[in-house]
């Protein structure tokens, strides 16, 4: 009986182990965050598909868009900057296409997407006529399964 009992709860501490380490797949999240990045640049952009978009991050994420912003440093409120800022350019574009290029996973720390677009619109602030194609890279820095840091490229 003892013997019954020690072996459950090593298979128990076993199974809590297992659950603990278990990874995320980064290349299937890297398709997920790249889908739903792109929903909140499309001409009929909700803030629903800005919330979905948001959920991917942590609270404190920390975001780099060279050359425009360079302090990629987390604080608390980074979440929050990030829904300010995107809500302000949300349904901003007439056309939006986008298609992913490559995926690059670096253990289960980080991921690299890198992927091309065109966009048509308006700017919100100065109301004048944009149009822009570029190939773009994110790296994505991960923690607890959510994207900690955001770094942005373009080439």
């Amino acid at each position: 009986m003892k013997m019954r009992i020690a072996l459950s709860f090593l298979l128990l501490i076993s199974i809590s182990v297992s659950a603990n380490d278990a990874k995320i797949d980064l290349r299937e999240f890297a398709q997920t965050y790249f889908d739903r990045m792109t929903e909140t640049q499309a001409p009929d952009a909700t803030g629903e598909a800005l919330e979905s978009y948001l959920a991917l991050l942590t609270d404190d994420v920390g975001h780099t868009h060279l050359p425009w912003q360079t302090d990629g440093a987390r604080l608390p409120d980074g979440k929050a900057a990030m829904r300010e800022g995107m809500t302000f350019y949300l349904g901003a574009h007439t056309h939006y296409r986008a298609e992913l290029l490559d995926v690059f996973v670096f253990n289960h720390s980080a991921i690299a997407i890198r992927y091309r677009n065109h966009a048509k619109g308006v700017h919100p602030q100065t109301q004048q006529p944009i149009e822009y194609t570029q190939t773009m890279m994110e790296v994505l820095e991960m923690e607890e399964g959510k994207v900690a840091v955001i770094r942005k490229y373009h080439e």
